[in-house]
């Protein structure tokens, strides 16, 4: 009976002295300066590019650059006054060419080079700026777009030609919009 009851007691004594599992902390805590950091790097960018395309638009006042909502600079150089013709909406199909160019004037990329595109409106990939642009466009309108880094190739840039955070200018020239039946 004592065996027994020194058996009772010992199950009991190391029942009682365990503990609850304790939470671990972390080590070190992220304080969000990693993304404050980019966030002001980003916006100093922008600025900075920003003011250098202003002063070419400031350089070429006979073409009356607009600003678009949707953060670049354009041009018309064909404008065609015709509300009768679509402007290209979700699905549609756009038939269009296009040149790239470096800020002060350096052809990246020839109209022959990227070839004449097909591309399904909001369908498939295309850089930011571009699409937005071309929902401005009609058909046979020729632009040209100012684009800041962030609406162009940004961070990552095209991975041949266009490098990181390259501002760029375009000339683009719709040939057809094929509305989605």
């Amino acid at each position: 009976m004592n065996r027994n009851l020194a058996l009772l007691l010992l199950v009991c004594i190391t029942a009682l002295s365990c503990k609850t599992p304790e939470a671990r902390k972390p080590i070190s805590v992220n304080s969000g300066s990693l993304i404050d950091a980019s966030v002001a790097r980003n916006k100093a960018l922008y600025q900075k590019e920003t003011k250098v395309i202003e002063t070419i638009i400031a350089s070429q006042p006979e073409q009356q650059y607009q600003t678009s909502g949707n953060g670049f600079w354009y041009h018309f150089n064909t404008k065609i006054d015709n509300d009768s013709l679509p402007k290209p909406v979700f699905g549609d199909l756009v038939k269009f060419n296009y040149d790239v160019k470096a800020l002060n004037g350096t052809t990246i990329y020839t109209k022959e080079e990227l070839k004449t595109q097909n591309y399904a409106m909001d369908q498939q990939e295309l850089f930011s700026g571009l699409r937005e642009g071309l929902k401005l466009m009609h058909a046979g309108e020729t632009a040209t777009f100012i684009f800041p880094s962030q609406k162009a190739y940004g961070y990552y840039g095209d991975e041949n030609k266009i490098g990181t955070n390259i501002p760029i200018i375009c000339e683009v020239s719709v040939l057809s919009v094929t509305q989605k039946e």
